[in-house]
């Protein structure tokens, strides 16, 4: 499994993506994001799945690159051709994993902004190679583990929010995958695109780097708790019974 994250703001974009990469019982780090970067035309590419045809696509994108990138004036353009590398490497390994009993499962998120495009984009791509925009109203997608991650996102983040809160939303929804899912680890990579700059900006973190946020985040969530106005609930801890509430109910 891995955690791929998107993030759609008034501001630019943001891609967060775990490095484990799982096979039985050992573990390895891999970069899980590909970028591209030319003078007014910066993209990447992030993807989950089977290690095998996620290396597939990407390394048959990276040839369609070299012979087409500078066609690519729009970032749909370049998703499309990507899109097309996926469902190329679907009808050439798909039977293939079936019959394994694995089924073809790779998943991507691509963002950036190309010379004509108004704005930074987000794009989810399917296995089938067909994909949706990520637009104002819900400004953020993750693939890979998705369900542990979701909910501080969903409790934080909007269009408005700026690039800086969006990271730390981000890493915090990182951090509850990472706790809750033994697939998911550090060290995390991480690319961020202002919008009209067109030049991303990499980092990777390790553990050492980010722990004292996670351990801060822990005490404030837990002095949260003791603090919530919750008498009411309290309710639950005595005999009293809530107005309205019968033995039959």
């Amino acid at each position: 499994m891995t955690y791929c994250l998107g993030i759609f703001s008034k501001e630019g974009i943001v891609g967060l993506a775990d490095t484990r990469i799982t096979s039985g019982s050992d573990t390895t780090v891999s970069k899980k994001i590909f970028t591209v970067q030319r003078e007014k035309h910066s993209y990447f590419i992030m993807t989950s799945g089977l290690r095998s045809v996620r290396d597939k696509a990407i390394t048959y994108f990276s040839e369609v690159i070299d012979d087409q990138d500078k066609n690519f004036n729009k970032l749909y353009k370049a998703v499309n051709k990507f899109g097309e590398q996926v469902k190329r490497v679907a009808d050439e390994d798909g039977a293939h994993l079936k019959d394994s009993g694995m089924s073809f499962n790779l998943q991507a998120i691509v963002g950036g902004q190309l010379e004509e495009d108004e704005y930074p984009k987000l794009y989810l791509l399917y296995p089938q190679g067909n994909w949706i925009e990520i637009g104002e109203g819900t400004p953020f997608v993750i693939i890979g583990n998705s369900g542990f991650g979701t909910p501080i996102l969903k409790r934080s983040l909007t269009y408005d929010s700026s690039l800086e809160f969006g990271l730390k939303s981000g890493f915090l929804s990182f951090d509850a995958t990472r706790i809750s899912a033994n697939d998911v680890d550090y060290p995390i990579d991480t690319v961020v695109l202002k919008k009209d700059e067109f030049r991303m900006i990499e980092h990777r973190f390790q553990e050492k780097d980010l722990g004292h946020i996670a351990d801060f985040w822990n005490s404030k969530l837990k002095d949260a708790i003791n603090k919530l106005p919750a008498n009411t609930l309290n309710n639950a801890l005595s005999f009293k019974k809530l107005e309205g509430i019968t033995d039959d109910t």
